[in-house]
């Protein structure tokens, strides 16, 4: 970085050669009245008020003029005042707020801007005022909108383009009539706004302004308890309750960016239905109970059911420290190694496959260099709606000419930005990708240098890539050759090129193999191991990393380390003080088969809702019922929760301290900003309480960070963490000592295989486990809302988000519509052969004919009543993007029709 001096009001500064004026004076705290700027904008100067002089050069607006060696600046002269208070002035009595007199306004700019160049009354009531009025646009759930307060600076114009990629607004009519309106002048709700908040905390007159806002009387840093991008946020607190959220520019997960869900989404904390003690079910229903009562039954009951009848599932919401103490408990308090969490659901796949080819289950590269790519093939994955934050880097990195290839059965949002879009049916993602590097290798457009240092297996591979010819390929997927040769050559000579991929690879019957199709692209052509390129599964949840990493995986301890290795359980063994089960213990849908065989007889579940979250849930549900004892560890009194015996009320996100790894293996702090509700408590301290009664060694901690002290004596890759380094920011692993900077890259130099090398994996294309046919023709395949969360436990409870989207809605094809005699809104049946749901169409033409979408938000309907529990033979995870379902209308009661007649 090149750095010139310049001076600015007689003070001699250093700037960063190609800033501007502005930026080096906001730099250096030197203030320039300004309105239309704002620091991750393009600038385009159309406020005039930050007006300057240079002299010999007149005046030039700073915000859009470049630094130059030597150069002398005058932020104030009789020129540059007569100019602002110009401006000023036509501002104010255009501006229907009465800026220099009001209260109420104090975040506004505009009157900071006024105050400062001096504005007197008199010199106004010469000019003459707006008269217009514009009525307030009160349609979104979090934000109003008052165009007569807008001075047309065009910051949320550019934030909702340049940003946001979203451009729901843009200035309308002209001259005097100017304003910033929706397409067609619509209400903002009945835009494509997606509610983001971005330009609402840009605003700097308060045109836009979020609801029922409360000023914090504090703020508390923390991490989004959403998604797994990682969000950094600041948690604004007043009277024990969270009355605000805004991001933390200072992340480099999100860089002050967040969604819908993660700035307006934190109602759920503070809400009436949170669990705030304990209770016992007695004759079929559930009294309050103290903590001293419901530990000592639990300790009593759990007694009984050591080793293989007991079973525990620990959660990808709850901090690293708390995952790492039920594995823990379950191990070596209980047992047994029949520990399992909701990655099992979802990114167990993941797990397996990279760590047989790659060495290690998760993102090779970083957020942030997703933006700055060539390519990206964004495969099995709704960005924008599941990972919104990831989204923003992927249209920014469209928009800077690098190359976007969607592969998705559904339309989705990333589209409209896409080079190339790959429209394959349902479970033939493995045809596609090696139909691709088929392509790649006839054409010659592997990287062969890349894959004779650095792999092994290419030789083998080769050969299987015979069985998937053209003819092939195209046929399996429904997809024109043309298409897939064209993404394959971009791919292939794109660099670098990163893959980006979700549940639409992972949750198939041969999901692991979705997996290592991936790898194997990712090899042939050398796009690993660099920056921006890379193997990328965006994590689902806000710490499904970090349960994986603590070992909540029935085969694993933490770091992934062997529970049948003699080493590493010689190991545990030593520092837990114990003897330990070296065999593998059950997996989630394992624990249910055998809850449902009576052989699993007491479980502990921890923040999960297995009864709308799991595929066949009437089966989990009959398996749940068929326990002798059940003890549910949540914040609410989720459907799950009311068939427990056993009920502790938990401390939410934001009020406990601890540690997420988000998708990029980031460890950051999360910090407790408020008390627990009522008698709730942090799920460590439930546990820990739990092994105490049950005698267990090893659970004297006092505060996570002795937790996270342990972890770090056990899990290489976690050594060189601790609360101490946190503080300044996050750490992503490998984090191998105190002085390491942690990882941002993997794989730059070796692989973390035994020879150091990838490994290409021969595959075979297998159908899903359930294909349509006569009696059930159509394909079902569940997806994520933009504005719900896993089974709606939190989002639910957001009134916001529920005017959002306030119900389930079936995704259907026109053409498969028009067939089936079904109107857009009309209620439908969906059945497959394992139960049937309702829901509301919405005929569309996102999802492919023959293929129709829902999510798994909404209690009223349980989409995974109807969903296929086949399971991936490697990882067992569950086929829930594909089953055979049939749907017809549910025709409504005629009262006119059955006027007068008996009715049976």
């Amino acid at each position: 970085m090149i750095m010139i001096k310049i001076t600015i009001d007689n003070i001699q500064v250093k700037a960063k050669a190609g800033t501007t004026i502005l930026e080096t004076a906001l730099e250096n705290d030197i203030y320039i009245p300004h309105l239309c700027y704002y620091p991750d904008l393009k600038p385009v100067g159309a406020c005039r008020l930050c007006m300057v002089e240079i002299p010999g050069r007149g005046l030039t607006i700073s915000c859009k003029t470049l630094v130059e060696k030597g150069m002398v600046v005058r932020t104030e002269s009789p020129q540059t005042s007569k100019v602002r208070r110009t401006a000023v002035e036509l501002l104010i009595v255009n501006h229907h707020a009465d800026c220099l007199s009001s209260t109420k306004d104090t975040q506004c700019k505009l009157k900071e801007i006024a105050t400062y160049v001096g504005i007197e009354e008199e010199r106004l009531k010469r000019l003459r005022a707006t008269t217009k009025t514009t009525p307030i646009d009160r349609s979104n759930p979090f934000f109003d909108r008052e165009p007569d307060r807008c001075v047309l600076c065009g910051i949320c114009v550019r934030t909702c383009e340049e940003i946001q990629g979203a451009s729901a607004i843009d200035f309308a009519f002209r001259s005097y009539d100017t304003t910033i309106s929706t397409f067609g002048n619509k209400p903002i709700l009945e835009s494509r706004c997606e509610s983001c908040g971005e330009c609402v905390v840009r605003c700097p007159v308060g045109a836009l302004r979020p609801k029922d806002y409360q000023k914090p009387s504090r703020e508390v840093k923390s991490v989004c308890t959403y998604c797994g991008v990682g969000c950094g946020i600041y948690l604004g607190v007043r009277d024990n309750s969270i009355v605000s959220v805004r991001g933390n520019t200072d992340s480099p997960a999100n860089e002050g960016r967040l969604c819908v869900k993660g700035r307006f989404g934190y109602n759920f904390v503070n809400h009436p239905d949170r669990l705030t003690t304990p209770l016992i079910k007695k004759n079929g229903k559930f009294v309050e109970a103290t903590w001293t009562e419901a530990l000592e039954l639990i300790a009593k009951k759990f007694s009984l059911y050591k080793k293989e009848q007991f079973a525990a599932i620990a959660s990808a919401r709850c901090t690293n420290e708390e995952n790492y103490l039920v594995q823990k408990f379950t191990r070596a308090v209980m047992g047994t190694n029949n520990v399992d969490h909701c990655a099992r659901l979802c990114h167990a796949p993941t797990v397996a496959g990279l760590a047989q080819s790659l060495g290690s289950g998760a993102m090779t590269n970083t957020i942030s260099e997703i933006g700055l790519t060539a390519c990206i093939l964004a495969i099995g994955t709704n960005t924008t709606s599941a990972h919104p934050v990831i989204g923003l880097q992927v249209r920014k990195a469209a928009k800077h000419s690098a190359k976007l290839i969607v592969a998705n059965p559904k339309e989705i949002d990333l589209c409209r930005f896409a080079d190339v879009f790959i429209r394959h049916r349902p479970g033939t993602d493995i045809a596609l990708l090696m139909g691709m590097m088929r392509v790649i290798l006839d054409e010659g457009l592997y990287d062969l240098p890349f894959i004779e240092k650095r792999t092994e297996g290419f030789e083998a591979f080769k050969k299987t890539l015979s069985n998937f010819d053209m003819d092939f390929v195209e046929k399996t997927t429904g997809v024109d050759r043309k298409t897939i040769i064209k993404a394959a050559r971009i791919y292939a000579t794109s660099k670098p090129s990163t893959i980006l991929y979700a549940m639409g690879i992972c949750q198939h019957s041969h999901g692991t193999d979705n997996v290592l199709a991936i790898s194997n692209l990712s090899l042939i052509t050398g796009n690993i191991g660099k920056p921006s390129s890379g193997v990328n599964p965006l994590r689902g949840q806000n710490n499904v990393q970090g349960a994986c990493d603590m070992g909540s995986l029935p085969n694993v301890y933490p770091g992934y380390q062997k529970v049948d290795d003699p080493e590493v359980k010689k190991k545990f063994e030593s520092a837990w003080g114990v003897p330990l089960d070296p065999s593998r213990g059950l997996t989630h849908f394992e624990i249910s088969d055998a809850a449902y065989d009576k052989k699993i007889k007491a479980l502990y579940l921890v923040g999960e809702n297995p009864i709308l979250s799991e595929a066949n849930a009437s089966h989990v549900e009959d398996a749940i019922k068929r326990l002798e004892f059940f003890v549910v560890q949540d914040i609410f009194l989720t459907e799950t929760a009311e068939l427990a015996d056993v009920v502790l009320p938990a401390a939410s996100f934001a009020e406990k301290d601890g540690t997420f790894t988000n998708s990029e293996r980031r460890v950051q702090r999360i910090h407790k900003a408020i008390e627990p509700v009522g008698n709730a408590k942090p799920d460590w301290w439930i546990t820990c309480q739990i092994g105490k009664k049950l005698g267990g060694k090893g659970f004297d901690f006092s505060d996570p960070g002795e937790i996270m002290d342990e972890i770090a004596s056990l899990v290489p890759n976690y050594k060189g963490i601790s609360y101490d380094r946190l503080e300044k920011g996050g750490l992503q692993w490998p984090c191998l000592d105190y002085k390491h900077k942690g990882t941002q890259i993997l794989h730059t130099e070796r692989f973390a295989t035994k020879s150091g090398k990838a490994k290409f994996i021969s595959l075979e294309y297998r159908p899903s486990q359930e294909i349509p046919d006569s009696e059930y023709p159509l394909v079902l395949t569940t997806e994520s809302s933009l504005y719900h969360y896993t089974s709606g436990a939190m989002t639910r409870r957001v009134d916001g988000l529920n005017i959002l989207r306030k119900q389930e809605l079936v995704e259907i094809n026109p053409e498969d519509a028009n067939r089936l005699g079904i109107s857009d809104g009309q209620t439908v049946r969906i059945t497959s052969r394992r139960g049937e749901v309702q829901a509301k169409a919405k005929v569309t033409d996102v999802p492919l004919p023959g293929v129709i979408s829902m999510s798994i938000h909404f209690a009223e309907t349980k989409t995974n009543l109807v969903t296929n529990a086949a399971l991936d033979p490697i990882s067992k995870t569950p086929e829930t993007k594909v089953c055979a379902v049939k749907v017809c209308p549910v025709k409504s009661f005629n009262h006119r029709e059955h006027r007068g007649k008996d009715i049976v």
